[in-house]
């Protein structure tokens, strides 16, 4: 595979369209960093909870453990305290809840948003890089060893008047082996792919 032309000006646009490509990619990462993180802030709210939770947990833990040993009502006033006690334990699982699924919101973010905005460059841009590679290295194998068949191609696929300007009738004369005539056929199907001809 050959990834670049060896004509200045192609040369200059597949460069242009890399490097284009390649801001483009490190845009999509970076904005997928940045909306990682923008979620992440969002977890403030659910360390709160748990903060609170705890907190409300451990007052009532301590006054539940403080009027246990009061005599007569101790007990049923520690009991009474427990589902407050409780309460705090939800809020703070509700805290951690909560920051577990921005975490993963999160998470998700720093892969989706990348891939979404990668997609014009991997259907568009690196299909066609490719398909340039695959058909630049053949032309540049077939340039020193097969001129012959680089004539064929440029006859199927090099518009007509291009093809007439060469000689009136292009196939007829490539039929009939004319090296100067299928060596400037050649030379259009390797010019389309921006590379010089074989030198004679």
């Amino acid at each position: 595979m050959r990834w670049y032309a060896e004509r200045p000006g192609r040369l200059a646009r597949q460069v242009l369209a890399d490097v284009l490509a390649l801001g483009w990619a490190v845009l999509a990462v970076t904005a997928g960093v940045v909306v990682r993180d923008g979620l992440l802030a969002l977890r403030g709210p659910g360390e709160s909870l748990v903060a609170a939770g705890d907190r409300v947990t451990s007052a009532f833990t301590g006054v539940g453990g403080a009027v246990s040993s009061i005599p007569f009502v101790g007990p049923d006033l520690a009991r009474a305290l427990a589902p407050a006690t409780g309460a705090g334990a939800d809020l703070a699982a509700a805290g951690r809840e909560f920051g577990d699924t921005v975490a993963m919101l999160a998470t998700g973010a720093l892969v989706v948003v990348p891939l979404v905005l990668l997609l014009p460059v991997l259907l568009g841009w690196l299909p066609l890089r490719l398909r340039y590679a695959r058909r630049a290295g053949a032309a540049v194998a077939a340039r020193g060893s097969a001129p012959n068949l680089l004539a064929l191609r440029a006859l199927a696929r090099v518009p007509v008047r291009t093809l007439t300007r060469v000689v009136p009738d292009p196939a007829a004369a490539w039929r009939s082996g004319d090296p100067d005539v299928v060596a400037r056929l050649a030379a259009l199907e390797l010019s389309d792919l921006g590379l010089r001809p074989r030198d004679r």
